[in-house]
């Protein structure tokens, strides 16, 4: 293990350390080795050098808080690397031995012209500042992070984008006892989960269905049918606001809102043993174990292995429950200047159909009973995905860095269940089996070529790249036991049979899968800072893709189009913690649908323009973002002629205004929250009411953790998740239907020993009766339930 401290150390420290130091710094002779430090706050930085290096860091709390430090990333001797971090600063350092070093501000020269105009910063930077033990109350980095990749295929600080960029990291996820991507996301402002029939969730970003996103900037699925992975094996989950056609996920649904990036656990050198477990109600149980650490005695290669299964006997409802595994095995190389990381993830999900109730009058308070099951316990929906991923990064020089990754997935989804459909206040309904089966495949190349030089003030980090992928739809079966159903009563008619035993294969609806349809892009961006203050993002795309349709006469027809999508974006920093920025940019949505001409339709359309301003509060420990912005779509949806030949035209579009605040991380010693607020509006050009849409969304969650004393060790836990009143609409769109707002509470207590943890929780505290969003009068889902949890994590 790495011996690692940042020691924030009292003023009487500093006289030894100053006799120790020589007045320049030392050379100490050893060799160069690789380090990755991205741009962050400086005292999270020498934390990163610590642990790199093999070193101990020690300096004091008050002349490091406020600074920021460009990073260093690259092959260096310790020295080298530590000096490129306080580049700017005006700190300097003096190696006391091979294991230690002592960050301080620097002497000033009499003898030099200027010496009296030293930054206010450091002329007020003392040694003798109280200790200040905040930077190691906490493993880990708490709630907030500052560096994303996903938003500029690069390592940017959050600060520096032009963008609303959220994380979810893995503490939080941790704090809140969560296991889902769905639940993740519930954190951030402007996001909507909402309970699909077919057991995954349906998300919403700023009012648009961002797809199935993307697994470490690749897309997740070809169809919005993947699944994503369990949280085990999730580092953390990031957010990104508005339109991202300029990333290139265009074999996914439209991303006019944002999307959902997924970034999984990668093989590491610093070992990882560890069991984690999580016990609930009606026989829930989930076991997990994360295992990485070198290959061999050097740290050249090194690996990763999770492992997690879950079982469920049953829901609350009766539904026969959930059955779940993961395989997740990756190996890493690291040499020089190279970086290769090759992995397989297996996902293997057997979720029953979610409880529910159906409404019998059109209304919420005509609900039916939630003790009647609307199908048959046996009820539920499989999906499993295999995928073989690689990433390679390769340093080309101090100025260029080469990066290619690619993967290969299979999916498929295996459903059996029944619906209800046109319920009458008596009960009477028509009721359908079905069983559905569907399968595809789907391999992405993204390679792109990085380079960071200065041009007189302005230094620019460029990059250029070229994104390709080709898609397999594989055959689907839709099978009913009679298509428009059959009469049945919820109150008096006899349990349902399992849907397979009914099914007729005289209603077999079967489609042909497609041939290979491919997918490239062209991607140029340039990120400019311009001196101190300014940060420009401007970034081009152009997407080639194939139109899989029919022609007027229902032969098969495939066209070729192209798009070109921009996005400009900028950064004024009034200091270093504290931005204004705005950006405009731009999304697309290809259409198959044959217009009147027999050709298909033009791409649906979007742009948005946003402004917002970005804080680091608390010492860099937080952070506030405020965003306001507007999204306009030129055609939401298309209508179709009543008489033959049934062409289609553009429908009207529609305009979503939004104002998003979001403050995440450490205000206190020992207390992280994580709290959101979004205020909405969506406007249908057609004058039609929108669905399933609050005004308002509101999330509050903190953490505390007991420093000293009797309740070292403990925390205690708690948050609020709440929404104002939305609309729905009946499957027939002849009636609306008011959705009452609520607000739901979790809270948990831990205890957190050297080498294990545990939390007792309970989610929905109070009971209360929860509802989606947004549903119909089918399918009504149920969370009327407390809750109760334990989960724990044991290092082996």
């Amino acid at each position: 293990m790495n011996r690692v401290a940042l020691l924030l150390v009292c003023g009487w420290l500093s006289a030894p350390f100053a006799a120790l130091a020589t007045p320049a710094p030392a050379a100490v002779a050893t060799p160069r080795m690789d380090f990755t430090i991205p741009p962050q706050p400086l005292p999270t930085a020498l934390i990163m050098f610590g642990k790199q290096a093999n070193v101990q860091v020690l300096t004091a709390g008050g002349t490091i808080a406020s600074f920021r430090s460009g990073g260093a990333s690259g092959t260096f001797t310790p020295d080298a690397a530590l000096a490129r971090l306080l580049q700017g600063t005006g700190l300097s350092y003096s190696f006391i031995d091979s294991g230690t070093v002592v960050v301080k501000p620097a002497e000033p020269d009499p003898t030099r012209a200027g010496a009296a105009s030293i930054s206010p910063s450091v002329a007020h930077a003392k040694l003798l500042a109280p200790v200040d033990a905040e930077g190691i109350v906490e493993p880990g980095p708490g709630y907030m992070v500052d560096t994303t990749r996903s938003a500029t295929r690069t390592d940017s600080d959050l600060i520096d984008v032009p963008q609303s960029v959220s994380v979810v990291t893995r503490d939080l996820m941790d704090s809140q006892q969560i296991r889902t991507v769905a639940d993740a996301v519930r954190n951030v402002a402007g996001v909507q989960y909402i309970d699909g029939t077919d057991s995954l969730p349906n998300f919403q970003i700023r009012g648009f269905n961002p797809g199935n996103g993307m697994t470490d900037g690749m897309p997740n699925s070809i169809t919005a049918l993947g699944d994503f992975p369990p949280l085990i094996g999730v580092e953390r989950v990031e957010v990104l606001k508005g339109p991202e056609a300029i990333l290139g996920d265009s074999i996914g649904n439209n991303d006019f809102g944002g999307l959902i990036n997924v970034l999984m656990k990668k093989p590491q050198a610093d070992p990882v043993h560890e069991f984690s477990y999580s016990i609930g109600e009606y026989g829930d149980m989930q076991a997990g174990i994360d295992l990485a650490g070198p290959l061999g005695s050097g740290h050249t290669l090194t690996y990763r292995l999770v492992l997690s299964d879950e079982y469920a006997d049953r829901t609350p409802q009766g539904y026969h429950g959930q059955r779940s595994s993961y395989l997740a095995p990756s190996i890493g190389w690291q040499g020089a200047t190279t970086k290769l990381t090759v992995g397989v993830e297996r996902i293997l999900n057997r979720l029953p159909i979610p409880d529910h109730t159906i409404l019998l009058n059109g209304s919420v308070s005509s609900a039916s009973p939630a003790g009647i099951l609307l199908g048959n316990p046996s009820d539920h929906s499989t999906y499993q995905t295999s995928r073989f991923y690689y990433m390679l990064e390769q340093k080309l020089g101090d100025v260029w860095t080469f990066r290619s990754r690619g993967q290969y997935v299979r999916q498929s989804t295996d459903q059996q269940d029944w619906t209800v459909s046109n319920p009458t206040p008596t009960g009477n309904v028509d009721a359908r089996a079905e069983v559905y089966r569907y399968s595809n495949a789907y391999y992405t190349l993204q390679n792109d070529i990085t380079a960071t030089f200065r041009q007189g003030p302005l230094t620019h980090t460029v990059v250029a790249g070229f994104d390709y992928s080709r898609s397999l739809i594989g055959n689907s079966e839709d099978i009913f036991n009679n298509i428009l159903g059959v009469p049945y009563n919820i109150f008096t008619g006899a349990p349902l049979p399992p849907a397979r035993s009914v099914i007729q294969p005289a209603n077999d609806i079967y489609v042909p899968g497609s041939p290979w349809s491919a997918t490239n892009g062209v991607f140029l961006q340039d990120q400019i800072a311009v001196g101190e203050s300014w940060d420009v993002l401007l970034a081009w795309r152009r997407s080639a893709y194939e139109l899989s349709t029919d022609d007027v006469n229902g032969n098969p027809w495939n066209l070729h189009k192209t798009q070109w999508v921009p996005s400009a974006g900028l950064v004024y920093k009034i200091t270093p913690d504290m931005a204004l920025y705005g950006n405009t940019t731009n999304g697309f949505q290809p259409d198959t649908w044959l217009g009147k001409n027999g050709r298909p339709l033009a791409p649906a359309l979007s742009r948005q323009i946003e402004a917002g301003s970005k804080f680091d509060l608390f010492q860099d420990r937080a952070r506030l973002t405020v965003s306001w912005y507007r999204i306009m779509v030129d055609s939401s949806y298309d209508l179709q002629s009543a008489q033959p030949p049934y062409f289609y035209t553009p429908g009207p579009g529609q305009t979503n205004n939004g104002m998003e605040i979001e403050l995440t991380g450490r205000v206190a010693p020992g207390l992280n929250i994580t709290t959101s607020y979004t205020n909405s509006r969506i406007s249908n050009h057609d004058g039609t009411t929108p669905t399933g849409v609050p005004r308002q969304h509101f999330n509050l969650w903190a953490s505390y953790w007991f420093p000293s004393g009797a309740l070292q060790g403990w925390g205690i836990a708690g948050g609020i998740l709440a929404r104002s009143r939305s609309v729905g609409q009946t499957t027939d769109d002849g009636t609306y239907f008011d959705i009452h707002g609520q607000a739901s509470v979790d809270a948990n207590v831990s205890y957190r020993a050297k080498s294990w943890s545990m939390t007792l929780g309970v989610k929905n505290l109070f009971g209360r009766n929860l509802l989606s969003d947004n549903f119909d009068e089918t399918f009504v889902p149920l969370h009327d339930r407390q809750i109760f949890l334990l989960s724990g994590a044991y290092d082996l």
